[in-house]
């Protein structure tokens, strides 16, 4: 919202510069973005001039040389404008003014003869478009009068972000409204308490009607006719006035139309009365497929859920969003059908949507105006059709409204709930002051107070919290709320368990060489598709957002991965040749809570304000889980001239995931299994005590080449039970012993169907508490060990707290291991 310094001060002048209110704004709960300014940034050498003679320039048939008076003598100065004539008052920019944009006009040569200013045109002041002539003002004013006196040079502009609860400052007035709250400044009357003189013949239901088949979107519909209307252009002043808001200046009653919505927050709409049939307007929902063209000259297909407003032939306009070519105003326009309605916001932002059409009309009226702001807009736009169009009001106002709308909202404000809300006393005064500056109605009721809430704060100020914070930002909470420590009662904050673990986890993969990055939860729906997910994985239905930032960020991940492999396109693209990376971050699975972790999966789900963002979360719940997931590309370990340098590959990443368990102290399983966007053959399942947790393996060629990477490895895994598992922070000791260990290898024999891991697990099941640890070393399969068959070597270490194991011992066990060996198929070498 672009609220022009000047319009703002015709209400509410707060008495301090731009920049200052600003500030006020933004500590007091209204977000500025930033202060602007329209046209010229400074209102030195614009003055207004008087052409005493043009005449043809002697050597160009479309420049002429005139003598301008612009108050302190003559100069002479070369306008190409065609409309430019001796008499004309016009604004003159004289050597050394700062045109928009910050260029400096200087004396200048055209076609041989000296020019010694500019005659300015409307769009160059930035007050206009209109460059087709120059700009011609009223021929009283005096020569050298500045121009800032006559038009809004150098004006700045406050740029607000209006948030969406608070649709009155979507409208000029209602930024004056908040001016006068937060400083005190007087605030003018209400520009719509005023009385328009009716002079048309007969009274409005003679010349129109009006018919609203669903009341329920639009609650009320206002009309009234006015007739002998001429078109044309609108005053400087209304011109400048728009333009500086952000708005083009289109013609008188169009202009109107704009500069009402601009100052109540209320849209309107004008019609051609002569090109609506019998003058007969109905409301009514759209059949699906219908086709209308809309003012920007579109061709719109409509559902049955959006609203038109149609005459006897049919759609004249999209009810809240934008009108029709059938009925536009223009130069040929003597009766005009001004409409001013209130519609359901949902069903206007649906719309919008739908469309791909937002409009400054849309844009409120999907906030959820109250139907009370009707008749504020009617009166203040009459007024200005009569003295700027010369129009006459025809008597009465068609107000067609539903049997009921909302009624003025009752609220008690309780002095104690104040002051234990807040920590701070304010007083009754103070608090029935700032109220009222507001626009509440405000009665006494012992020490509580009995609170009306006005119309344009209807569907914003709901429960007496809202009261309490309107109290406490106008009074300033930067100012006066005091500052104080929550009690604790002696207590101190810390981290969790999960919490701990959740760090260290992080901290492990940084200490491993991998850089953390934080991605979207939003994607692409079609990100599925690309990592080659089947229709009927669970992952290829992602949460869909019903508001979303983009269509490419329209639904939530249901893998890390995506995330990753778009930032190692980004990186690689831009030439890094090695990336190591890990994200620690949710993914979104549109399926009830399932397996070990139910409890904790249903904990994660999301609520609040970006749960009431998706699509369906009630019809089909979904999960929040966290999860580890890291991405290699290149070599781990740079090259050197010691060696290094090769890709990592399936079983680099596999030791990285092993030294995180180990870190953690969780210990992991993996066997073989495939995902849809890994490499066949190169690809584990990764699982604790047998329930699965997540993947590892090489990305899959197609899907590398999606995001146009050559190879890359990759793992994600869920976070819950992986902590679950983990038995670091969970303190043990054990004694130092000084008993030295026994070191032997075993070479082991097994058919290559035969898991390793299931190998590692007999032998550590059957060397007991005094083996203390087997790693697999070694790999060999050739014709020594026949032909579906492998041969692991494995490391054995194994150690007694209390003494030196003799070979007795050590040979005991390692027949034991041997015997367990053999049930799972598995011979010794000797």
């Amino acid at each position: 919202m672009r609220v022009p310094y000047s319009w703002l001060r015709e209400y509410c002048d707060p008495g301090m510069a731009p920049e200052q209110l600003a500030d006020r704004l933004v500590m007091t709960g209204t977000e500025v973005e930033r202060v602007t300014v329209a046209g010229p940034p400074q209102p030195d050498n614009f003055v207004v001039g008087k052409v005493l003679a043009a005449e043809q320039h002697p050597d160009a048939d479309r420049l002429r040389v005139c003598t301008v008076d612009d108050g302190d003598g003559e100069r002479t100065i070369v306008c190409g404008a065609p409309n430019v004539a001796a008499g004309q008052t016009v604004a003159v920019a004289l050597p050394g003014a700062r045109m928009p944009g910050g260029e400096k006009l200087r004396k200048a040569k055209l076609r041989g003869v000296a020019s010694e200013g500019m005659i300015l045109a409307a769009d160059e002041l930035e007050v206009g478009e209109d460059h087709d002539g120059i700009l011609v003002l009223d021929e009283a004013l005096a020569a050298g009068t500045p121009l800032a006196e006559v038009l809004p040079l150098a004006e700045p502009v406050l740029e607000i972000e209006v948030t969406p609860n608070r649709v009155d400052c979507f409208g000029v007035h209602g930024v004056a409204r908040e001016v006068h709250a937060i400083t005190g400044a007087p605030l003018g009357p209400d520009p719509w308490a005023l009385e328009v003189p009716a002079e048309g013949e007969g009274t409005a239901d003679d010349y129109a009607s009006v018919a609203v088949e669903v009341p329920e979107l639009c609650p009320r519909f206002t009309a009234r006719v006015f007739t002998e209307v001429e078109i044309g252009p609108s005053p400087l002043w209304l011109q400048a006035r728009l333009a500086a808001a952000g708005q083009r200046p289109i013609n008188n009653v169009v202009d109107i139309t704009n500069y009402v919505m601009l100052l109540t927050a209320q849209p309107l709409h004008a019609f051609d009365l002569d090109k609506v049939p019998s003058g007969a307007l109905t409301v009514r929902a759209a059949a699906a497929g219908e086709k209308m063209t809309t003012l920007d000259g579109v061709e719109r297909e409509l559902d049955a859920e959006t609203v038109l407003v149609c005459d006897e032939n049919g759609p004249t306009g999209i009810a809240g969003v934008m009108g029709g070519q059938v009925s536009e105003v223009s130069a040929t326009t003597t009766r005009v059908l001004l409409e001013v309605a209130n519609w359901n916001g949902t069903n206007i932002l649906r719309t919008s949507r739908l469309l791909g059409l937002r409009s400054e009309a849309s844009s409120r009226f999907e906030k959820q105006l109250h139907p009370d702001l009707c008749l504020r807009a009617q009166e203040i736009a009459s007024q200005l059709l009569l003295e700027l169009c010369g129009a006459k009001l025809v008597a009465g106002t068609i107000d067609v409204a539903a049997a009921s709308w909302a009624a003025p909202r009752q609220l008690v404000l309780r002095a104690a709930r104040v002051k234990g809300l807040l920590g701070m006393t304010i007083s009754q005064a103070e608090q029935t002051t700032y109220l009222e500056r507001l626009g509440f109605g405000v009665e006494a009721d012992g020490e509580d107070l009995k609170v009306t809430v006005p119309p344009d704060r209807h569907y914003d100020v709901t429960r007496e919290v809202d009261l309490i914070e309107e109290v406490a930002r106008v009074h300033g909470i930067d100012e006066h709320l005091p500052t104080t420590l929550p009690a604790v009662a002696g207590r101190v904050g810390g981290l969790s368990r999960e919490q701990r673990l959740r760090r260290r986890a992080e901290d492990g993969l940084r200490d491993l060489g991998f850089d953390q990055v934080v991605g979207w939860s939003f994607t692409d729906p079609g990100e599925p598709g690309r990592l080659r997910i089947p229709a009927d994985d669970p992952r290829a239905n992602p949460v869909l957002l019903a508001n979303p930032l983009s269509e490419e960020q329209s639904a939530m991940r249901t893998t890390v991965l995506g995330s990753l492999l778009d930032v190692a396109a980004r990186n690689v693209a831009r030439g890094a040749d090695r990336l190591a990376l890990f994200e620690a971050a949710s993914v979104y699975l549109n399926h009830p809570p399932t397996g070990r972790n139910r409890d904790v999966e249903a904990r994660n789900r999301p609520v609040g304000a970006l749960a009431g963002n998706f699509q369906g979360e009630r019809a089909a719940p979904f999960t929040e889980p966290h999860r580890y997931a890291a991405l290699a590309l290149g070599p781990l370990i740079p090259r050197s001239w010691r060696g290094g340098g090769e890709p990592a590959d399936f079983f680099a990443l596999k030791g990285v995931l092993e030294s995180l368990a180990r870190q953690l102290g969780a210990e992991l399983e993996f066997a073989p299994g495939e995902q849809p966007f890994l490499h066949p053959g190169r690809s584990a399942a990764v699982s604790i005590e047998g329930a699965p947790i997540g993947w590892i393996g090489e990305i899959h060629p197609l899907v590398c080449r999606e995001w146009d990477l050559d190879a890359a490895v990759g793992f994600e895994i869920d976070a819950a039970p992986l902590l679950g598992a983990a038995s670091a922070g969970i303190e043990t000791y054990e004694d130092v012993t000084t008993f030295p260990a026994v070191y032997q290898d075993l070479a082991v024999v097994i058919p290559d169907e035969v898991a390793a891991s299931d190998v590692r697990a007999a032998v550590l099941a059957a060397g007991g508490e005094l083996l203390r640890s087997a790693e697999v070393f070694d790999l060999y399969a050739g014709e020594q060990v026949g032909e579906g068959r492998v041969s692991l070597a494995l490391g054995l270490e194994f150690r007694a707290p209390d003494r030196t194991l003799t070979d007795a011992e050590v040979n005991e066990l390692r027949e034991a291991i041997k015997q367990s060996l053999e049930k799972i198929g598995g011979t010794l070498r000797e």
